[in-house]
């Protein structure tokens, strides 16, 4: 039965298996962002732990987009088990210097995924990746944006008080 499921699956194995790796990096990113939120309430950075939950509840997002599409091309999607999230930080500016890291290292994930399907031809896959990247291009650009108030406002006086009021203002656009 299970061959007969995958002649069914529009997906290749080492496809499904990249997007089940890629799921469970994006559930990994919404933890981490939800520990960061933590860490910043627990500091009295409001503003940033808000800003950090709503960064949470987009990566979930994205983990259920994918995973529904693994299941719409009659793949087997995987529930992950999320574990190693970091809860502690040395401080303010470290929790946006991880958020980037980990932007960057999800949009290097998604490139690796589509050069995967180019090789493969999987042109319905990479299609649907096409979203993903462009999304990425707004992930980091917040993430740097944000990392960069450290830079313009400076953390002395009330600086860190500043950078977190204003760390809700980022916002994209691609005009």
């Amino acid at each position: 039965m299970k061959d007969l499921m995958r002649i069914k699956c529009l997906i290749s194995q080492d496809i499904e298996t990249l997007l089940n790796q890629q799921i469970k990096k994006e559930a990994h990113s919404s933890s981490l962002y939800l520990s960061m939120a933590s860490w910043c309430n627990q500091n009295g950075y409001d503003f940033s732990a808000d800003y950090f939950t709503k960064q949470s509840e987009e990566e979930r997002a994205h983990q259920l987009k994918l995973f529904k599409y693994v299941l719409d091309m009659g793949g087997n999607a995987i529930s992950p088990e999320v574990t190693g999230i970091k809860s502690d930080f040395a401080g303010f500016r470290e929790v946006f210097e991880d958020a980037l890291e980990a932007e960057i290292a999800i949009t290097q994930s998604f490139k690796n995924l589509a050069s995967r399907c180019l090789k493969e031809q999987d042109f319905v896959t990479m299609e649907f990746l096409n979203w993903f990247l462009k999304e990425q291009r707004e992930e980091e650009y917040k993430a740097r944006r944000a990392l960069e108030l450290f830079e313009v406002i400076g953390e002395e006086g009330t600086g860190r008080w500043e950078i977190d009021k204003h760390v809700n203002d980022i916002s994209y656009s691609e005009d």
